[in-house]
């Protein structure tokens, strides 16, 4: 699971990237990309901790990347953006970061101050680099269609797709928008085409608009809020006392930074079932409509091949019962089959015989 972060130079994404990782800035690194591990936010393990006071505790994680920002003013711009591609084409979801914030310190990209402008742009660049790719495959299997070969059926199908996604890059469409069909997201899953993934806009803001909201999320995009990249940085350094306080004093309940990781792992539609004991609490990470049998294979695969039931209860549930004995007593714990559809936040405890 992996979110990359993108955008133009001076929009502060490096600053999140830090903030979001925990990571010191280090400037002999900034010309590279730059990787790391994070925890997904999620009070609720944190109060299940609490209930169970477990040997170990184990988050669901995201790794993050920082892509160095480039300017695409020139030829030379977009040569040093493209060899980032690979790396951008392995993610799992894109965080577009874009400059909301004044700061005469601080150059600004293209000698203005233009979001909404810049995030067009990058979306632009990002549609430009899969038009690319499109249009070098549809070449070659042209010139091949004609010629009898094991795969002549599968290349006109592949043909067949490309060519509409040409149609809908050009078009100024993302490719999320033509891909509707399991059948055609296997045809081009090879190509892992960015505009076909989910973004997220991150609109980095002056430090007096960090609580604001935005009105509307630009279209073709997953989520977008506004975040001061600077005080985000800055909350990583507090302990948790002085952290409650200032957030407080900004007027947010939590760190911008955790709501932005949420927002990742949703848009990858990915959720979490949780399990508890006192050798460990945990968050396992499963695909939105995943069934129980599947769930229980991704803890240990025995426990898929010898499942009996589910023993299932709602998180909420058994915070309103106090712990899994009460919530036991009222009822609340449910025995679910295989294909029972898991829910986030369901706790798990596998029955199976193998």
């Amino acid at each position: 699971m992996k979110a990359t972060i993108i955008g133009f130079p001076q929009s502060g994404k490096s600053t999140l990237f830090n903030a979001v990782t925990n990571i010191k800035p280090d400037p002999a690194q900034m010309p590279q990309e730059q990787m790391a591990m994070v925890h997904v936010p999620d009070p609720r393990i944190n109060r299940l901790v609490e209930i169970c006071k477990p040997k170990k505790t184990t988050y669901a994680n995201i790794e993050f990347v920082d892509i160095p920002g480039v300017s695409m003013a020139d030829a030379h711009g977009r040569a040093e953006f493209a060899k980032h591609m690979p790396s951008i084409r392995k993610s799992d979801v894109l965080v577009i970061v874009v400059r909301d914030f004044k700061n005469p310190s601080v150059p600004e990209y293209r000698n203005r101050i233009d979001a909404m402008g810049d995030l067009a742009d990058m979306h632009e660049e990002l549609m430009f680099a899969d038009l690319d790719a499109v249009t070098k495959r549809i070449e070659k299997l042209e010139k091949a269609k004609n010629k009898p070969t094991k795969t002549q059926e599968q290349d006109k199908k592949e043909l067949a797709i490309l060519q509409r996604c040409a149609e809908a890059l050009e078009s100024s469409k993302p490719l999320s928008t033509v891909v509707h069909s399991e059948e055609d997201a296997r045809a081009i899953a090879s190509f892992a085409f960015v505009t076909e993934k989910p973004a997220i806009a991150v609109f980095n803001v002056d430090d007096d608009r960090a609580a604001e909201a935005i009105g509307n999320v630009p279209e073709n995009f997953h989520s977008a809020f506004p975040l001061c990249a600077d005080i985000e940085a800055q909350i990583t350094e507090l302990d948790d006392e002085d952290k409650a306080t200032f957030l407080a004093d900004i007027g947010v309940e939590e760190p911008a930074r955790d709501r932005l990781i949420r927002s990742c792992y949703d848009a990858m539609n990915l959720m979490s079932f949780l399990t508890m004991g006192p050798d460990e609490v945990r968050a396992w990470t499963i695909p939105k409509g995943t069934h129980a049998v599947d769930a229980a294979g991704k803890i240990h695969s025995d426990l898929a091949r010898g499942f009996i039931r589910a023993e299932t209860v709602a998180y909420a549930d058994l915070i309103e019962c106090g712990d899994l004995k009460g919530a036991k007593a009222a009822g609340k714990v449910r025995q679910e089959g295989k294909n029972y559809v898991v829910q986030d936040g369901d706790i798990l405890n596998i029955k199976f015989n193998v």
